[in-house]
């Protein structure tokens, strides 16, 4: 593993998904690079969670879940769209961070081709996905140091808001879904 981010992804997933916040994620997929400052997350606790993926245990669509911390689960939602979360917690609990949005910050106009828009092009999972050129192909790549990772830069911080996930029906109790809110760059570099 890589570094704080390495240590940071072994850790329990309700403190792993805030941390992520203000991270840069790239993308290398196709020969074009794009990249985003994540700034929305929602954490998913594996077995003690019945709104995640692997509460009823492994199966071959979430057995990406299960392996070790700092890889992506891509899976299709309804169908329809690509959503990516950040494998996190110690190898066989299955916890997941879904990456819920982010800001463009390298590639704009690739991501607005890939979208066909000029706005909106990251603020929500299957948005994101699509922008950034992720699909089912990348699930289980490593997010240190694939077509598909975050790269060690100053870290964006600010107020980071607690809210109940949002698009489930079960444990919506929990505050885990997470927003940055406002942030300047830090000079963290981890």
């Amino acid at each position: 593993m890589s570094g704080h981010l390495g240590t940071l992804l072994e850790g329990p997933v309700e403190e792993a998904a805030p941390g992520l916040l203000g991270r840069c994620l790239v993308s290398e997929i196709g020969g074009l690079r794009t990249g985003v400052v994540i700034t929305e997350v929602e954490a998913y606790g594996g077995d003690g969670d019945p709104a995640s993926h692997a509460f009823g245990g492994p199966t071959p669509r979430n057995a990406v879940m299960f392996g070790p911390p700092g890889r992506l689960y891509v899976y299709r939602a309804y169908g329809i769209h690509w959503c990516m979360n950040v494998v996190v917690g110690p190898e066989g609990t299955a916890a997941a961070v879904l990456l819920r949005g982010g800001r463009p910050v390298e590639g704009r106009p690739i991501m607005e081709g890939r979208r066909g828009r000029t706005d909106h092009l990251t603020d929500g999972p299957g948005k994101l996905c699509r922008a950034m050129g992720v699909t089912g192909e990348h699930d289980g790549v490593s997010l240190f140091d694939d077509v598909v990772r975050f790269e060690s830069r100053p870290r964006e911080e600010g107020m980071i808001l607690a809210t109940p996930r949002i698009g489930i029906s079960k444990a919506t109790e929990r505050r885990w879904r997470f927003v940055l809110a406002a942030g300047d760059v830090l000079a963290a570099g981890d």
